[in-house]
């Protein structure tokens, strides 16, 4: 059996509507004989033959597995920097609440323990991590698990903060709407 027909076997036996987001180092215990460099070749296999759809930079979308709910690039943020302390903030939960009136399409803001990083997404979208030292013991009050999503959502006022600490623009929020939420 080669290589590429025993990932495939291992991805269909494994991926689920769930778990359909893969790193090199979990894709490595399905051909464990595998150096990395000789791993890496076996996947760029894998996407020519759409057994896989790199997302990103270490991250491949098993496409089976894969229903469209929108939640790809909260999934893909929370594989990516799983070591990290992150959270949805910013433009992404302002946007949610309706306090801006643009929303962002295919691109979502996370605060992160991290550095900063604009991660390219493809077709997907963008995934924005933005750096901060505050800690989630710090932050627990104004932190809520967004269970559709699989992240850490921040509150309103606690995304108006950091869009004030980071220096973005505050140009397009509804005072309005946001009064109800301060």
């Amino acid at each position: 059996m080669s290589s590429l027909q025993q990932l495939s076997n291992t991805l269909k036996r494994l991926a689920s509507a769930e778990h359909y987001l893969f790193t090199p180092a979990d894709l490595h215990g399905a051909l464990p004989q595998h150096s990395k460099a000789a791993l890496q070749v076996v996947l760029g296999r894998a996407v020519k033959a759409k057994v896989l759809e790199r997302v990103c930079q270490g991250l491949y979308l098993y496409p089976d597995a894969y229903i469209s709910d929108g939640l790809l690039l909260y999934r893909a943020a929370a594989r990516l920097r799983a070591s990290d302390f992150n959270y949805l903030s910013l433009e992404s939960v302002l946007s949610d609440a309706g306090v801006i009136s643009q929303i962002p399409l295919a691109w979502i803001t996370l605060m992160s323990s991290g550095r900063n990083r604009l991660v390219d997404c493809g077709r997907f979208g963008r995934i924005e991590f933005i750096h901060t030292q505050r800690t989630a013991a710090a932050l627990v009050e104004q932190l809520s698990w967004d269970t559709q999503a699989q992240v850490w959502r921040a509150s309103v006022p606690l995304a108006l903060r950091d869009m004030q600490h980071t220096k973005r623009s505050l140009e397009l929020i509804d005072r309005e709407v946001l009064s109800e939420f301060v």
